[in-house]
């Protein structure tokens, strides 16, 4: 499946939901894949990407940029406080801001730097152990928090179970940031993206059905 197929599917599901297509940001998650295959994107005039890590982003993404204007990098994976001032330096938008710890660093940061990426709060809408976000009854506190500190909170975003109907956790992270008046969503993967805009996904992930499956570095 090719870039010209998600794009049909996405004005398909804006469509029956009475949505504009043009409202919704397709994330190409390019994480631990050849180059050769971000490029082939690149060259459909695609801009929008996604990497989960820093240092990945950091051996890929400069050569990139120089080669091709208006590329749109997100921060879709976990963010370790250490990198942080990296991430400021990579990447034009951030979904994965998850704890206190990194709300407070990335205050600071702002500050020494004189900017901050627009900025997304990971709900762990599964309230799963083993996930990173803010659990779901934490949400209001943690959105009020970060607003304080004036970081520039501009949505939710989750990653649903994988056991679970993506739609209940689609539908929570709608309602919550409906309550704190957030209007964007990044939430929608390969399998379910269609769901999400559905139910006002802003923003989604698709990495497998655009790209193929990944390819692991040698070890």
């Amino acid at each position: 499946m090719g870039l010209t197929d998600i794009t049909t599917r996405i004005a398909k599901a804006a469509k029956d939901a009475d949505r504009d297509p043009s409202h919704i940001t397709l994330i190409a998650v390019s994480k631990v894949q050849p180059n050769e295959r971000v490029e082939a994107i690149l060259k459909e005039d695609h801009r929008s990407f996604g990497e989960n890590r820093v240092q990945e982003a950091a051996g890929k993404w400069p050569a990139f940029r120089e080669a091709y204007d208006g590329v749109d990098l997100h921060l879709i994976g976990p963010l370790q406080s250490n990198k942080a001032r990296q991430a400021f330096e990579l990447f034009d938008v951030i979904h994965t801001l998850d704890r206190p710890k990194l709300a407070n660093t990335f205050a600071r940061l702002a500050q020494e730097m004189g900017h901050c990426p627009p900025l997304f709060i990971q709900v762990n809408t599964g309230e799963e152990p083993q996930k990173a976000g803010i659990d779901p009854a934490d949400t209001d506190a943690f959105v009020q928090e970060c607003r304080a500190l004036d970081l520039p909170i501009h949505g939710l975003m989750c990653i649903p179970p994988v056991d679970e109907t993506p739609s209940l956790h689609f539908a929570l992270l709608h309602k919550l940031a409906n309550r704190n008046g957030l209007s964007q969503l990044s939430m929608g993967m390969s399998d379910d993206f269609e769901q999400a805009i559905a139910f006002g996904a802003t923003h989604i992930r698709v990495g497998s059905a655009l790209f193929g499956e990944r390819v692991p570095p040698a070890e």
